[in-house]
């Protein structure tokens, strides 16, 4: 039986769901299911107009201003280790200790908020991120030693600071889930703009970075970062909408462990494998882009180029929202994950600026519906005690894999040039096509919770 077939039948766009007494509701609580809800068209409005209907006209730039923090925090680690130590190997480490931090501290951040609720651990880790911060910039312009600041300390406190980042965007996409129902058509909606606002944050965050850190001084940035959780992060926990999703109880969570099979674990397992795929795919592709831009003498252009892929995996990620419900979820993985696959040799071509232009526009069409894609299988095979904990999981699968492609096309960059560190993004992109017929194939043998069903 798959935990999730149970919606809770959304508020009516007369009264918004964030001005709505929410609490002690669960989405598998309510009467209907997931296959008469998703019949059900949405009340009034576009697709798009319909979720501050849901979720109150508030949430979507609290949600959106919350995540930018993570979004800046990497480069931000990266830009302050260089400039306080003078070295470029300090500042990577730097950054790596805040990818590891996030990939080990989301899944954790998942868990407790399943386990005590959004609300108190969201403002938890808010103040203890900024605390996080605060002892970044000790670190960093605080000598304890003559020659500068200590580069171990440094990076203890960057992997503090990427532990203890708040997790809003997997988080968000848990209110969704209740919010929504289990109606399919504003599920999809709802995914779909969350990867479009994580592409764009990914794409102004270290934009901000950069503009701070030139224009103002490298500290600038934390003390942004360390502003917006304060505020906008605290202003999400408590938004009307973490009531949607309270904590599972501990009976609950005990008949969860007790049900749980070998096969349901392996269902969520595959999800955070394509998402580690995906993560290895954007990091070789971010340093094969610097390789690319070495090669042209435009180290600068790098970033650029980088952004018009998310902006292109972006706007395709919207369209999910349109695509037939006869097209499932599963169908759409394998799909998405296949045209990945056939484009991503096409990053091997372009020997100038203008070519890759256009190969980075066509090769990102397929990312954004296949992250969209993902979240929902993730979501679809997840038990609702544990549905935070598997979100962060997806989410900590990208930064894990973000990691490995970089360093993987780095290595390979050194000997075989940017056509070397691209064979590591087409490698992954093989990886996720394989994983999906995995997750297809499991689907087609078991029709019982199967994931092409919902």
């Amino acid at each position: 039986m798959n935990p999730l077939t149970t919606s809770r039948t959304p508020p009516t766009v007369e009264q918004p769901a964030a001005d709505r007494p929410l609490a002690g509701r669960s989405p598998a609580a309510a009467p209907g299911t997931g296959r008469s809800a998703r019949r059900t068209a949405p009340p009034s409005g576009g697709r798009y107009a319909r979720l501050p209907q849901l979720a109150g006209r508030g949430f979507l730039p609290i949600a959106f201003l919350a995540r930018l923090p993570l979004a800046m925090i990497t480069v931000g680690a990266l830009t302050l280790a260089t400039a306080v130590t003078g070295s470029y190997a300090a500042g990577g480490l730097a950054a790596g200790a805040v990818g590891i931090g996030s990939a080990l501290g989301g899944p954790l951040m998942g868990h407790l908020a399943d386990r005590a609720g959004q609300r108190a651990v969201l403002l938890a880790s808010a103040v203890v991120h900024a605390v996080a911060v605060a002892v970044l910039l000790a670190a960093a312009y605080v000598p304890l030693a003559p020659g500068g600041p200590a580069v171990p300390a440094l990076v203890g406190a960057c992997l503090l600071v990427g532990a203890t980042c708040p997790q809003v965007s997997p988080l968000a996409r848990v209110r969704w889930r209740a919010l929504t129902g289990g109606r399919r058509e504003e599920l999809d909606t709802a995914l779909s703009y969350e990867s479009t606002a994580d592409e764009l944050t990914f794409v102004l965050g270290p934009a901000l970075v950069g503009l701070l850190a030139s224009l103002v001084t490298p500290w600038a940035p934390f003390v942004l970062a360390g502003v917006l959780t304060l505020t906008m992060v605290a202003l999400f926990a408590v938004h009307p909408t973490h009531l949607a999703v309270p904590a599972a109880s501990r009976e609950a969570r005990r008949r969860a462990a007790v049900r749980s099979t070998a096969r349901e674990r392996v269902l969520v397992l595959l999800p955070v494998l394509g998402m580690v795929a995906m993560g290895t795919f954007f990091g070789a592709v971010q340093n094969a882009l610097n390789a690319f831009g070495g090669v042209l003498g435009a180290h600068s252009a790098a970033g650029l180029l980088y952004a018009v892929l998310g902006i292109s995996s972006a706007a395709a990620a919207l369209s999910v929202a349109w695509w037939p419900q006869r097209f499932r979820p599963a169908a759409r993985w394998v799909a998405g994950a296949a045209a990945m696959a056939a484009l991503s040799p096409l990053l091997l071509l372009p020997g100038g600026l203008v070519p890759m232009l256009a190969v980075l526009l066509v090769v990102g069409v397929p990312v954004g519906p296949t992250m969209v894609t993902v979240y929902t299988i993730g979501g679809d095979v997840a038990r609702p005690e544990r549905l935070g904990t598997v979100m962060t999981l997806l989410a900590s699968g990208v930064v894990l894999g973000t990691a490995v492609g970089a360093t993987l096309a780095g290595v390979l960059a050194e000997s075989a040039g940017h056509r070397g560190a691209f064979a590591v993004a087409a490698g992954a992109a093989l990886a996720m096509t394989a994983i999906s017929g995995a997750a297809a194939l499991l689907v087609r043998r078991d029709r019982g919770p199967a994931l092409d069903e919902r």
